[in-house]
């Protein structure tokens, strides 16, 4: 059933519509099913009352603490100034939402930036958009983009050997058996040469409502590498563990994305971080981290329970992989430290904390896990008294 329309008619809602774009822009996780709620709660408040008209959209369209100072300066913005939501104005605000006329000024610098914005190259752009701000047909670009991305992992020499005659290792049983068909002559030594193949990938990814902007393009990433490569396993958690391996190799998005759905009971839920990874040390561990396994943790570290229990099955995970590399969309703000109760307890754990919030951040991922880690790369985050 549709929420009811606004008074105002179209314009208002396609106003809030216009709104909910600018704050995805400036990198906030505003979803269609927060634009849905900001609209039906809209007509219950009196939209000639400039605070009620804010109230209810702050209450529908952000979640968090934090992300209200950017919500104020945006609403500010955006209801003053209409046109900075997109190239065409939303149409009417609600008596008292909008406090006058667009200045001058304003206007002349949103022109500005727009001329600036068409003269940048639109790949860069592309690549450096966060994934939470993105528009269907960025989105859409972004998956073309991904599917260019090729993921080298050093190969590692294995345990089993393979018959070469230029090997470097004797098999004097191939030898005799040889012999044998020519009567006990030895004419050729048979060799062998280890096998060499790229290590296991295991990646564990938080699909919580705290990174439901990055869900859905990491996930196209994932599909890209699994069916690109062998030995790769997924986990999705949130307040459980699902395993979606089988269902991202198939060739087909569509099929493989529904399948990884129908897997999945708790999308854009809560967080259990120390839950997630217990369980995955219990029931997984011993048959996928093995032969060298490298291992992507990709989570903001907010965990629902604190930290109750998270260093512990850190550090049994980090103790049963070659390499634990932490992705964090958190770390595109400069200002990021490490203050929650998770994240600390999760970073004494991981060989490398780097951000993925963007394609460059997935460009940089794919460069650093072809080359070996850096000795001591975790040394220049201090834990915080």
């Amino acid at each position: 059933m549709s929420p009811a329309a606004p008074a105002g008619g179209g314009r208002l809602a396609g106003a809030i519509l216009d709104f909910a774009r600018l704050l995805r822009r400036a990198g906030l996780p505003v979803g269609p099913a927060d634009l849905l709620a900001a609209l039906a709660a809209v007509p219950l408040v009196d939209i000639g009352s400039r605070t009620q008209f804010r109230m209810a959209l702050r209450a529908t369209l952000i979640h968090r603490h934090d992300h209200q100072a950017l919500f104020d300066q945006a609403f500010c913005l955006f209801w003053r100034t209409p046109q900075a939501g997109g190239n065409q104005p939303p149409g009417p605000a609600p008596a008292g939402a909008l406090s006058g006329p667009p200045q001058p000024g304003a206007a002349q610098d949103s022109r500005a930036a727009a001329n600036a914005a068409m003269t940048a190259s639109d790949r860069e752009r592309l690549h450096s958009m966060d994934f939470a701000a993105m528009g269907a047909a960025d989105i859409a670009a972004a998956k073309r983009e991904i599917k260019r991305l090729v993921l080298p992992l050093g190969c590692r020499r294995t345990r089993r050997r393979r018959p070469d005659p230029s090997g470097p290792h004797p098999d004097l049983r191939a030898t005799l058996r040889v012999s044998l068909r020519r009567g006990g002559e030895i004419l050729d030594i048979a060799a062998t040469r280890r096998l060499s193949r790229p290590p296991p990938l295991v990646v564990l990814c938080d699909i919580s409502g705290s990174m439901a902007g990055y869900t859905r393009i990491l996930l196209h990433f994932l599909h890209a590498v699994a069916t690109d490569r062998a030995r790769v396993h997924t986990f999705l958690f949130g307040t459980l563990l699902a395993n979606v391996t089988r269902a991202l190799r198939h060739r087909d998005p569509d099929l493989a994305f529904q399948l990884v759905s129908q897997a999945v009971p708790d999308w854009s839920g809560g967080t259990r971080i120390g839950a997630a990874l217990g369980m995955f040390n219990r029931r997984w561990a011993r048959r996928v981290l093995a032969q060298g396994a490298v291992v992507l943790l990709v989570t903001d570290g907010l965990d629902r329970d604190g930290a109750a229990g998270l260093a512990e099955a850190m550090e049994r995970l980090h103790k049963s992989c070659a390499r634990l590399v932490w992705l964090n969309p958190l770390l595109r703000w400069n200002g990021f430290a490490p203050k929650s109760q998770g994240i600390r307890a999760m970073l004494p754990h991981v060989d490398e904390f780097r951000p993925v919030h963007n394609l460059s951040s997935l460009r940089a991922l794919v460069e650093s896990l072809s080359r070996p880690p850096a000795p001591g790369g975790m040394q220049r985050w201090r834990m915080l008294p």
